[in-house]
């Protein structure tokens, strides 16, 4: 089952186009890896997939909505982690997260599934921290906690372990195996060849704007 589809989505900065026109599907319990050097796209594809950044042409469905015409249902089924994750100056890590699990409708039980992720991944002692204190892999183990105290079907993921050290990016794929084996369709750019080896089902490669299967 397919659970984001994009047609023919393209996006440009003035006269440089950083995305020629692009058709990409995600299917349901497959894990997607997307390669690329510096500068290849990888950030705008995933921005636009993400519905932050509006493409210059085509369109985006998420579980069957539109992202642009249907918005909100198409972002209920949608998770995104950029690669630089953004945080409220005023809000604890705790605050974040209960902050997330309210505005997602899934406040109940939240305490116990705080806790258990932030034990999980070792933020558990900071959580009452400011983000700001965190260190750059702290904030990534946390930009990922964003998206799994709340529901998803599609997860969007950009270099998400590029400051992680090995026991985090283990942890980190063995999350994302669980998740995949629950239906979740997942797109994670990436420099680290293990994440290929790991998990990808299917690999992509984007150079100068296109995108091909590698």
């Amino acid at each position: 089952m397919q659970l984001l589809q994009a047609f023919g989505l393209s996006h440009s900065y003035g006269s440089f186009q950083a995305l020629a026109p692009t058709d990409l599907a995600l299917n349901a319990g497959e894990i997607s890896v997307l390669e690329g050097p510096n500068g290849s796209g990888k950030s705008t594809l995933m921005l636009c997939l993400s519905g932050l950044m509006r493409p210059s042409t085509g369109e985006i469905h998420v579980d069957g909505h539109d992202l642009y015409a249907d918005e909100p249902e198409a972002k209920r089924a949608l998770a995104f982690m950029p690669d630089v994750p953004r945080f409220y100056a005023e809000l604890t890590a705790w605050e974040h997260l209960r902050f997330l699990a309210l505005a997602h409708n899934v406040g109940e039980g939240f305490e116990a599934r705080a806790e258990t992720l932030l034990r999980e991944f070792d933020l558990w002692e900071a959580r009452d921290l400011l983000p700001h204190h965190y260190s750059r892999g702290m904030s990534l183990k946390l930009g990922l906690l964003f998206a799994l105290i709340r529901p998803f079907k599609v997860l969007l993921l950009d270099e998400p372990t590029s400051a992680l050290d090995g026991d985090s990016t283990r942890l980190f794929i063995r999350r994302l195996s669980d998740l995949r084996g629950r239906g979740a369709a997942i797109l994670l750019s990436t420099h680290n060849p293990d994440l290929k080896t790991g998990l990808a089902d299917r690999v992509y490669f984007l150079k100068n704007g296109l995108l091909n299967a590698a």
